[in-house]
């Protein structure tokens, strides 16, 4: 099969650098990405040459992370729960602390992201209850193999992603795409270095659940 018209998923799983690439043009590689690459770049208005050039001026073997299409299920579940289920419980109790922090010294400035730390609330608590159902029913299932069983808790959790990446087009709305205002305090500029890693973190963690875990399910 051509590049072209491969998924953006599969794409994001064996072409080193292909996710920056994606970030970079705003191509959504976590929950859309059973779309071909033609399909991803016409949605955004390229050409779809013009993308397939990109990735393949990619250097050979760009990125050192691990390529997880050839681990089991359990070193992939593993590997899910202590780089991303961890982190994020780490991230967003300090990211709404930090964004109600700015709301309040700064909410008259027409740049202050008013809103901000109620969408992060929601966020973590629809994310912690998400991550729960994982770890408790999901993840189980797919270790002992019941795969067959798992159809219906992993179309939740697919469409569960869908809303956590609603919530990720929000909040870059609210935060002109995660960009400190000139002038922004301390607290305001590291409050969206956070934001940018764990949205990083948050695409990867899908990505590698519904193009990789899932799939292997289905």
């Amino acid at each position: 099969m051509s590049l072209i018209e491969q998924t953006v998923g599969r794409t994001a799983l064996t072409l080193p650098g292909a996710t920056r690439v994606f970030r970079d043009h705003n191509i959504d590689f976590c929950c859309g990405g059973r779309i071909s690459l033609r399909e991803a770049a016409e949605r955004i208005g390229l050409a779809p040459e013009a993308l397939v050039s990109e990735l393949e001026a990619l250097p050979a073997g760009e990125s050192d992370a691990r390529d997880w299409q050839s681990a089991s299920n359990d070193e992939l579940v593993e590997h899910i729960l202590t780089r991303y289920h961890d982190v994020h419980r780490q991230q967003l109790p300090e990211l709404v602390r930090m964004a109600r922090r700015v709301e309040q010294v700064h909410g008259e400035r027409d740049t202050c992201p008013n809103g901000l730390a109620d969408l992060l609330t929601t966020l973590h608590q629809e994310m912690e209850s998400h991550m729960q159902k994982e770890e408790q029913i999901l993840f189980p299932m797919l270790r002992r193999g019941m795969a067959a069983q798992a159809q219906g808790p992993i179309a939740v959790m697919r469409h569960e992603h869908d809303d956590h990446g609603e919530h990720l087009e929000q909040l870059a709305a609210l935060t002109d795409d995660i960009t400190p205002p000139r002038g922004a305090c301390t607290t305001w500029r590291a409050l969206y270095t956070g934001l940018r890693e764990f949205r990083d973190d948050l695409m990867q963690h899908i990505h590698l659940e519904n193009n990789l875990l899932f799939e292997r399910a289905g």
